[in-house]
């Protein structure tokens, strides 16, 4: 059909173009939509820069056809044949391609976000930076593609062939990989973040330096997969082949490996504290300096394997076989300020062959409890008793309590009798409800114990983290929350902004804890100043801001209590001795 007589009729209404042939036809940038093309022969026809957003071409041969910067959203293209087309930059939003075929074609930075791509072909196909999110990709045949960078977060790739792909920096967080092939595939530095690859094939795969926390792997298979500096935090690999994998530097924290085979693994240096190895496969692995904090090896194989070096500050140890394992000296325990293992065993020489037994080992396990605000230490007290009545053996102690940027941590032992993520998540969960619970019986509580002056000694504990209301109108529990929501608000000022930002920001905040009837005289007098001094030592360009602000501000008349507390911060840097102080 001539173009010119094919545009003349569309322009007139005419939209049926079924069976047409076009091949070799040039339409770039014309507009087309709802256009029906299906069978059409648009064999190397040039359609660049043209609409055909909702058109059908169903069936239809555009085999190296020019479609690059195309708007084609919404488009049918079920069986249609696209081989070597070029689909760079196209708007595929939406479309279907079922069954079609896209081998050899390029489809670089093409979006095809929420397609339908099942079972269509494309191997070898270049899909370079393009965006599949949520794209539908059920049994699709996508052996050798190059999908580098490439967008494919939530996408359903279950069943689909991925066989030596290239899929370098892609992201596919919480992608649906179940049973995938993604045998002798190019995975380095991947975003699998939450992706579920339960049953995949990743045979020989190269996962190095990739994202893998909280993925599911249950029952896949990574056997000799090169995993090097991969991130594997909180995931679930019950069931799952590592058979000879390279492990090496792994982060495997609070990992559920149960079941796994590891047999021959190479996990030198791998952190796999808190890890939970029931049953788990380790015969003839390298552990050499690998960290075994906290972790739960329960009926773990570990003949032949070589533990050299290891930490194993507050691992469980149950039913395990110790005797045939390759150890000439470890450590026993962690130095969390210095971030580096401690107390060499033995502490000269090294051992004998079976000298490494179960005496050796610890029977206690640690947990560091993350608070977002500072606990309330009688809250806190009541909290693990009733824990210690929920689980009859359950004994706990409290160990040490940090401060960190953001939030505090509080560090206890127990006796590994419950799981420690249950009991990690049970005492988060416990803590706020005791709170309201002891908060509304405290003063008879007091009572109880004939403590002299109840109202007075509450005042003082609880007016570090959450400084009692002038009038009772809101509950405590509001104000508790309320208070410290606006504390974290205060340190993310101090700790990112300008001086002249954070007496605007803080001023606004303190007058908005006035107005709720909050006492705000220790945050103004103590925490400013405090958090102030914490940021000049640690940025040193912040302490020349703030000497430069002193000299500007120094002669104003109103002086705000905000202002105040960042004079006294400027006189303890001007008095330690220890600071550098810039011109």
């Amino acid at each position: 059909m001539q173009i010119y007589n094919f545009l003349d009729r569309y322009r007139q209404g005419e939209r049926d173009f079924s069976q047409v042939d076009l091949s070799g036809a040039s339409l770039s940038g014309v507009d087309l939509r709802n256009i029906n093309l299906s069978g059409a022969n648009l064999t190397s026809a040039n359609l660049s820069w043209s609409s055909f957003d909702h058109a059908n071409f169903a069936g239809a041969c555009l085999h190296q056809a020019d479609l690059h910067n195309a708007i084609l959203n919404n488009t049918n293209f079920n069986r249609a044949t696209l081989t070597r087309a070029n689909l760079s930059k196209v708007d595929l939003r939406m479309a279907s391609l079922r069954e079609a075929n896209l081998n050899w074609a390029d489809v670089t930075r093409a979006d095809l976000s929420e397609a339908d791509l099942q079972s269509t072909q494309l191997n070898q196909s270049n899909l370079a930076e393009a965006k599949l999110n949520k794209t539908q990709l059920v049994s699709a045949e996508l052996m050798a593609a190059n999908l580098c960078y490439a967008s494919l977060i939530r996408a359903n790739l279950s069943n689909a062939n991925l066989r030596e792909a290239q899929l370098e920096a892609a992201h596919l967080r919480e992608a649906i990989l179940v049973g995938v092939n993604l045998t002798e595939a190019n995975l380095h530095a991947v975003d699998l973040r939450g992706s579920n690859l339960s049953e995949a094939d990743l045979h020989r795969v190269i996962l190095t330096d990739a994202n893998l926390n909280q993925a599911n792997g249950d029952r896949a298979d990574f056997s000799r997969a090169n995993l090097t500096g991969a991130y594997l935090l909180k995931a679930i690999f019950s069931n799952t082949n590592f058979f000879r994998a390279v492990l090496q530097d792994v982060y495997l924290l609070h990992t559920d490996l149960s079941n796994a085979n590891l047999q021959g693994a190479d996990l030198r240096r791998a952190d796999l504290s808190g890890a939970y190895l029931q049953d788990t496969i380790l015969t003839e692995a390298n552990l050499s300096g690998a960290y075994l904090l906290e972790s739960y090896l329960i009926r773990t194989q570990l003949d032949r394997a070589e533990l050299t070096g290891c930490c194993i500050h507050n691992w469980h140890l149950e039913d395990v076989d110790l005797s045939n394992v390759n150890c000439r000296y470890l450590f026993t325990q962690f130095n969390h300020t210095t971030n580096s293992p401690s107390d060499r065993y033995p502490v000269i020489g090294n051992l004998l062959p079976g000298d490494f037994t179960l005496k050796n080992t610890t029977n206690k396990l640690t947990l560091e409890i993350e608070f977002q605000h500072h606990p309330n230490w009688e809250v806190l007290v009541f909290t693990l008793l009733q824990l210690e009545g929920e689980w009859s053996d359950l004994k706990l102690k409290i160990e040490s309590y940090e401060c960190r940027f953001g939030h505090y941590c509080l560090r206890l032992s127990a006796n590994p009798v419950v799981k420690p993520q249950r009991l990690h998540q049970r005492i988060l969960q416990l803590y706020p409800q005791m709170y309201k619970r002891f908060h509304n019986q405290r003063q008879s509580i007091l009572e109880l114990l004939e403590l002299d002056q109840p109202h007075k000694r509450e005042t003082q504990s609880l007016r570090r983290s959450a400084p009692q209301p002038i009038d009772q109108e809101h509950s405590a529990d509001h104000q508790w929350h309320l208070y410290q929501t606006v504390v974290y608000q205060i340190e993310r000022i101090i700790m990112s902004q300008p001086p002249e930002k954070i007496v605007e920001g803080v001023q606004r905040l303190l007058k908005f804890l006035k107005e709720q009837n909050i006492a705000t005289e220790e945050i103004h007098k103590q925490f400013v100043t405090q958090t102030i001094s914490k940021r000049v030592t640690k940025d040193p360009l912040f302490q020349k801001q703030l000497l430069e602000w002193q000299e500007t501000t120094n002669n104003s008349g109103n002086v705000s209590s905000v202002e105040q507390a960042m004079y006294s911060a400027i006189s303890i840097i001007l008095g330690n001795n220890n600071l550098r102080v810039f011109p």
